[in-house]
């Protein structure tokens, strides 16, 4: 692979080389193509923009992106680059939501300008909602001309590129200075793992504000120079099999989603709306973002079979911002690997082989250390290494990782420049992930330090429980429960669970019958009594941009009497 100084670089050279070749395509929710740009004609949209910017704006400075779905966030990233403008994406606010973290995002950065489409710089709600009179407002366009006299040295690699603000599941968001060798180093090692090349077209629908939107999708394509067809994350949950029939459509390669993307598909299964879509082109189902599940392979890939889809192109996978992006998986057809432990050992912190079916859990390996990549597993409370097929935190090193988060040294001393016991050497990152490595390198994650449940002296992982309470009934809605402790009067931890019913069936059930069938089944499956059980309306748990739920949030508002239970 040819190598760049940069993003900008690189780009320049995919505009020269293959001008006439299509980078990007937004497709609306009905599959139509809505808007496209050819690489020449993101490089001269970009470059118009950023000669903009060098007019209002210094180079270090910091500019917010907010864009609905479409092609102009591409052109202002790559304008922000250009300029030396450090770009800061974030999630489109909802009207009268109080619990994005724009608030703190922007505190944080302090930006000087502030990048949006035409339609949306007119919208009240939204310039009330970024108020501050240092920002400046500029309205991004696909088709501008650019000033040759602009002065536009190009970045250099140690150069902050962008800052990515962590999804805030288990603490208040931080910005992870991502520079230009980090975003190289990681898309070299993704292009390494996936084994993409021109010819291996994107379908993407996770939002461009999110890293694996951003960089697994719409940056790996044009490191690869593919092309990337892009659709609106709001029209994958109106309408999932959308996604699939553009993937047999562009007879796309490459595909990615969190795990609950998978089970929209399923659930949202009709025969007649996949009539003639073929999923044969489909190499890499990328799973990631959250917690990979056994059971959502398999049922993905038994509905899917007749449409051509492959087992093997099943690609669970390990990343997070502060690694750029990727950080473990697989090879390109090996498919997904899974392993049967024992549940009671595992809450031992001990990955071994279960004493019997009632004690078997199954867990899913997310691949390997990435070329040039090291991946540890540390005792969190002493810091040394674990050996293989013990439980501890995940650390990595290597050039994806991220030097700093932007004005936070607390956390950028403690969690990207840590040290393993007696290894001096190495700078390593806390992922605060729990996880275990096997004889042969590959990793299994299994929940996150500060979600971990401890009930007289026993770890249970929550996403365990909350599988197990969405399994007892149908009106109980998928990949929206938050399971958590909280302290009883005698100081004691005991167990809630906060548990979405899905909108046909709130008037259906007897929220006692189901509250009862909740406590059979965490009994049963887990030894735990469900002290406290919540049953909510849809879209009343708190969750990430990528559908991580917040259970620290959930936990809050569960305490605070926030939650409005179904009677």
């Amino acid at each position: 692979m040819e190598t760049h100084r940069s993003l900008v670089s690189l780009l320049a050279r995919r505009a020269e080389a293959q001008a006439g070749d299509r980078a990007y395509v937004f497709v609306s929710d009905r599959g139509a193509e809505e808007a496209a740009l050819t690489f020449r004609e993101l490089h001269d949209a970009a470059r118009a923009l950023a000669g903009r910017l060098t007019s209002v704006a210094n180079r270090g400075d910091r500019a917010i992106l907010v864009f609905p779905p479409g092609l102009e966030f591409m052109v202002a990233f790559f304008g922000c680059l250009m300029a030396g403008i450090i770009a800061v994406p974030l999630m489109m606010p909802r009207r009268n939501s109080a619990r994005d973290a724009s608030a703190a995002i922007l505190a944080n950065c302090a930006p000087a300008v502030a990048l949006t489409t035409s339609a949306f710089a007119l919208r009240g709600d939204l310039q009330t909602r970024f108020a501050h009179e240092t920002i400046r407002w500029i309205e991004v366009a696909l088709d501008s001309h650019w000033d040759d006299k602009a002065d536009l040295p190009g970045p250099d690699r140690d150069d902050i590129a962008f800052l990515q603000y962590t999804s805030g599941s288990t603490s208040d968001p931080k910005g992870v200075m991502v520079s230009h060798t980090n975003l190289l180093a990681n898309l070299e090692m993704i292009r390494r793992a996936l084994g993409n090349t021109g010819q291996s077209t994107y379908v993407n629908w996770v939002p461009l504000y999110h890293d694996m939107g951003l960089i697994l999708n719409a940056l790996q394509s044009l490191y690869v120079g593919a092309t990337c067809v892009l659709m609106a994350p709001n029209a994958f949950m109106q309408r999932p099999l959308g996604w699939l029939r553009a993937i047999s459509h562009y007879r796309a390669e490459v595909a990615c989603s969190p795990n609950f993307g998978y089970d929209l598909c399923v659930s949202r299964y009709r025969a007649e709306q996949m009539e003639g879509v073929d999923l044969s082109s489909w190499k890499i189902a990328l799973n990631g973002a959250e917690p990979v599940h056994a059971e959502t392979i398999a049922r993905f890939s038994e509905t899917f079979a007749r449409h051509g889809f492959d087992p093997r192109a099943i690609y669970p996978a390990y990343g997070m911002a502060e690694a750029t992006l990727l950080i473990s998986g697989g090879r390109r057809g090996d498919g997904r690997v899974i392993k049967t432990v024992s549940r009671e050992r595992l809450q031992a912190h001990v990955a071994e082989p279960a004493l019997d079916e009632a004690d078997a859990q199954i867990v899913v390996g997310c691949g390997r250390a990435l070329d040039g990549e090291a991946i540890a597993i540390v005792a969190p409370d002493n810091r040394t290494r674990l050996p293989a097929n013990r439980v501890g935190e995940i650390w990595v090193s290597g050039g994806n990782v991220a030097h700093a988060y932007w004005n936070n040294e607390t956390a950028t001393r403690d969690d990207l420049n840590a040290e393993i016991a007696g290894e001096p050497a190495a700078r390593w990152l806390r992922t605060g992930d729990l996880g275990f490595v096997d004889e042969a390198g590959e990793l299994f994650v299994t929940g996150r330090i500060k979600d971990l449940i401890i009930i007289r002296g026993i770890n249970h992982y929550p996403q365990d429980i909350e599988r197990t309470v969405q399994s007892v009934h149908t009106s109980l809605r998928e990949n929206c429960g938050a399971a958590f402790s909280v302290p009883n009067d005698s100081g004691e931890e005991v167990l809630v669970v906060v548990q979405e019913v899905e909108r046909t069936e709130r008037n259906r059930i007897d929220p006692d019958d189901i509250k009862g069938l909740i406590r059979e089944g965490v009994a049963d499956s887990h030894e735990l009594s469900a002290r406290h059980i919540a049953l909510i309306r849809p879209g009343a748990l708190p969750k990430t941009t990528s559908g991580k739920i917040q259970r620290k949030l959930a936990r809050k508002l569960w305490l605070d009497g926030a939650f409005e239970e179904i009677s």
